[in-house]
C-alpha cells in the first residue's frame, strides 16, 4: 500500500520520539537521587547501558519480533537475518494507515523498548552486578519485552482482505493506548521477581537507606513528566485530536495523583514530602498511560487521584511481605499499571474516542473490564515467571548479586571504580578533583 506521508505528523512523531528517549535519562536522575550516594553512578549507569543494548537489539531483530507479521503468530512477529531495514518500503499499517515513515514508527517504539527494562533496575538497586544486569537486559528484552509488545501493540498488516500478524491481546480487544500492560505491569512484575530472587540489601530495615539527593529525584520526576507527553500523546501516531486528548489527560491525571499521594502523607505522617510529590507524579503518569486516549479528562483526574492514594499505600507492601523492592517499582509501576489498565473498563467512553468501547459507567457492561483483566493477568504472570527463570540462570552461571563486602563498601567503587562526589582533601591539603 502506498502511503502519502504528512510532514506535520512526521515532525510530531520525531519530536515525540525524542521526548520518550529523554525519559530514560530522567529515570536515571529519579532513581539516582533515591539511592545512597555510594550507589548513584551504578543506578544511573543501569539506565544508560540499557539504551545502548536495546537500541542494537532493536535493529537486528527486536522490531521484527514485536511488529513483524511474517510469522502470522499472535505471540511473536517474525524473525530474519535482515533485521530492521528489510521492510522500509512496506509499512505495516499496524491497524491503520499512518502518514509517517516506517523508520519513524520503529524509532518511536524503540524508546518504549528501552525504558521498560530500565524501569526494572529500581527494584534491585544497590546489589546487582553491572555485567549481570547487562546480560539480563539483553535476554529479558528478547524473551519478554519484544513478544509482549507484539501481544499488545501489533494490530496487524492488511493485504487486500487479509490481516496478518495481529497480537494475541490486541486481537482479544485489550485497550492499552501507550503501555500500561506492555511497559508498566511488565516491568513491575519483573521487578518483583528479581527483588525476591536477589534478596534483601545488607542492612535492610536495620539501617537508614534514605534518598541521598531529593533535588535529583525532583529533577528526574520533572523530566519524566515532560517526556511522558511524547510517550502518551505520541502514541496517537499523528498530530490530531486523539493526541490532544492524551496530552490533556496525561497532565491532569498526573496532577491528581500528586495531590492524592501527598494527601495520604499529610494524613498519615503529618507532612507532605518532596519525595512523595515526585513519586505521586510518576504514579499518575503510570496509571493514565493505558487509559489516556479512552477516557474523558474528568475521569483522568479521578484515575490519577486514586492512583496516588493506591500507590502511596502499596509501597508499604514490601515491608509486610518481606521483599526488598529498593525504589518501589512494584508499588508504583505494577500497582499503578494494574489500576490504570482496569480503570478503562470503568471509565472508558466511546464518546471521546470512537475506537474505544464504553466501560461500566457509560453502560458498556463488564465485557471491557474482562478484556482488561485478561491483559493484566497474562502479562503479569508471563513476565514474573520468565524473569524468575532468566534471573535464576544468570545467578547460577555468572552470578547476579555483588559480594557482601562490595555492597557495603559501595557498588560505585567496586563496579565502576568511580565515586559520584569527590569532596575529600588530599594529604597535602589541596582539593582532589
Amino acid at each position: 500500500m502506498d502511503v502519502v506521508l504528512n510532514s506535520g505528523d512526521t515532525a510530531w512523531m520525531l519530536a515525540s520520539t525524542a521526548l520518550v528517549l529523554l525519559m530514560t535519562p530522567g529515570l536515571a536522575f529519579f532513581y539516582g537521587g533515591m539511592v545512597r550516594s555510594k550507589s548513584v553512578l551504578n543506578m544511573m549507569m543501569m539506565s544508560m547501558v540499557t539504551i545502548g543494548i536495546v537500541s542494537i537489539l532493536w535493529v537486528f531483530y527486536g522490531y521484527e519480533l514485536a511488529f513483524g507479521y511474517t510469522s502470522d503468530s499472535p505471540w511473536y512477529g517474525g524473525f530474519s537475518l535482515s533485521g530492521l531495514g528489510s521492510q522500509v518500503n512496506d509499512f505495516t499499517n499496524n491497524g491503520g494507515t499512518y502518514p509517517i515513515p516506517l523508520l519513524v514508527f520503529a524509532a518511536f517504539q524503540l524508546m518504549f523498548a528501552i525504558i521498560t527494562p530500565a524501569l526494572i533496575s529500581g527494584a534491585i538497586a544497590d546489589r546487582a552486578k553491572f555485567s549481570a544486569w547487562a546480560v539480563f537486559v539483553a535476554i529479558w528484552s528478547t524473551v519478554v519485552y519484544f513478544p509482549v509488545a507484539h501481544w499488545v501493540f501489533a494490530f496487524g498488516h492488511k493485504v487486500g482482505d487479509n490481516v496478518t500478524g495481529v497480537g494475541y491481546l490486541a486481537g482479544k480487544g485489550l485497550e492499552d493506548f501507550a503501555g500500561g500492560t506492555a511497559v508498566h505491569i511488565n516491568a513491575g512484575a519483573a521487578g518483583l521477581a528479581l527483588a525476591i530472587l536477589l534478596g534483601k540489601r545488607v542492612g535492610w530495615r536495620k539501617e537508614a537507606m534514605r534518598p541521598h539527593s531529593l533535588p535529583l529525584v525532583m529533577l528526574g520526576s520533572g523530566l519524566l513528566w515532560f517526556g511522558w507527553f511524547g510517550f502518551n500523546a505520541g502514541s496517537a501516531l499523528a498530530a490530531n485530536g486523539i493526541a490532544g486528548l492524551a496530552f490533556m489527560n496525561t497532565q491532569v491525571a498526573t496532577a491528581g495523583a500528586l495531590v492524592g499521594w501527598i494527601l495520604v502523607e499529610k494524613i498519615r505522617n503529618g507532612h507532605p514530602t518532596s519525595l512523595g510529590a515526585a513519586s505521586g507524579a510518576v504514579a499518575g503518569l503510570v496509571a493514565i498511560t493505558p487509559a489516556c486516549a479512552f477516557v474523558a479528562p474528568w475521569a483522568a483526574v479521578v484515575i490519577g487521584f486514586i492512583a496516588g492514594i493506591l500507590c502511596s499505600l502499596a509501597v508499604g507492601l514490601k515491608y509486610k511481605f518481606g521483599f526488598d523492592d529498593s525504589l518501589d517499582v512494584v508499588g508504583v509501576h505494577l500497582v499503578g499499571g494494574i489500576w490504570g489498565s482496569l480503570s478503562i473498563g470503568i471509565f472508558g467512553a466511546s464518546v471521546v474516542n470512537s475506537v474505544g468501547l464504553d466501560g461500566l459507567l457509560y453502560g458498556g457492561g463488564a465485557g471491557l473490564l474482562g478484556k482488561q483483566a485478561l491483559g493484566v493477568g497474562l502479562v503479569a504472570a508471563y513476565s514474573f515467571i520468565a524473569t524468575l527463570i532468566i534471573g535464576f540462570i544468570i545467578e547460577k552461571t555468572i552470578g547476579f548479586r555483588v559480594k557482601k563486602d562490595a555492597e557495603v563498601e559501595g557498588i560505585d567503587l567496586n563496579e565502576h571504580a568511580e565515586s559520584a562526589y569527590e569532596m575529600y582533601s588530599s594529604s597535602r591539603g589541596g582539593s582532589s578533583l
